[in-house]
């Protein structure tokens, strides 16, 4: 029996901890076979990231192409696009995708946005142009979207608590997106555990709450999140159970991680599996 397919169009990560190779190793771990879109090479480490060169814009839709014309994608998950052209590319084929299907149904793979904005160095990573092409391109046909605190807050363009800003992204008080939210993060150094929040249309915030594991080790954590949901949502569970797995997944990860003395800043979520 074949394995689902997930997709990852994202930027690549030279010290192996977030981005394409972030995704790619947490599909193999899920049991999804991982397909790639590069948008961006970077050259970064644990330090920060210190070069980007955005991948042409024909090349991503020439990447798009050779993915979708011959693989049976079950699931789509987007990381760092970079610029408004690629961001506009990949909702382009999310709609392609819709009129074969007929409409945005449950029977077409999930789409799981990362709207990655701001590497944790404090790197820009996307500016006012990519924002606006998130809102006006991408979330409107988005099964869920994963910002942190500080990313939801920049595409909302307001203040807010995250349950708020949650509620408010997932278009239940008539605004923008329409799709589901998880609002990632919570206050471990408080309180010992994460709550990330979840909204779908409609609905009211809930949240979602998981053991915070004290380590600097955490650099990938964003991606390796969504990734797992996105694995989840390929092998056909609801954004609640996807979102409950991903978030098990994560945490499993950095107990391996916790030990770990790679690099000389923070250093990478673990990929691997802790041995037994």
């Amino acid at each position: 029996m074949n394995p689902p397919v997930a997709l990852t169009i994202a930027g690549t990560d030279s010290g192996g901890a977030a981005g394409t190779a972030a995704d790619l190793a947490t599909f193999a771990a899920l049991g999804a076979h991982g397909a790639c879109v590069i948008t961006a090479v970077t050259a970064q480490d644990t330090t920060g990231v210190s070069d980007i060169h955005p991948v042409p814009h024909s090349s991503i839709e020439a990447q798009l192409e050779a993915v979708f014309d011959d693989l049976p994608i079950a699931a789509i998950k987007t990381g760092m696009l970079g610029t408004a052209a690629a961001v506009e590319a990949v909702a382009r084929r999310v709609v392609k995708l819709s009129v074969a299907y007929g409409s945005l149904s449950a029977s077409q793979p999930p789409l799981v946005v990362d709207p990655v904005l701001v590497a944790t160095s404090g790197a820009v990573l996307g500016g006012e142009g990519v924002r606006r092409a998130y809102l006006d391109h991408l979330l409107p046909v988005a099964t869920v979207i994963t910002p942190n605190l500080d990313e939801a807050r920049a595409l909302l363009g307001h203040d807010g608590s995250p349950e708020e800003i949650a509620v408010a992204l997932a278009g239940a008080r008539g605004s923008t997106s329409g799709c589901a939210v998880i609002v990632t993060g919570g206050d471990p150094a408080a309180t010992g555990e994460c709550t990330d929040w979840l909204a779908e249309p409609g609905k009211p915030a809930i949240p979602l709450t998981h053991p915070a594991i004290p380590t600097s080790n955490d650099h990938g954590t964003g991606c390796t999140y969504s990734s797992a949901l996105a694995a989840h949502l390929a092998h056909g569970a609801t954004v609640h159970v996807a979102a409950e797995q991903a978030a098990a997944y994560v945490t499993r990860q950095l107990h391996t991680s916790r030990t770990w003395t790679l690099g000389r800043g923070r250093g990478p979520i673990a990929h691997t599996q802790e041995k037994k």
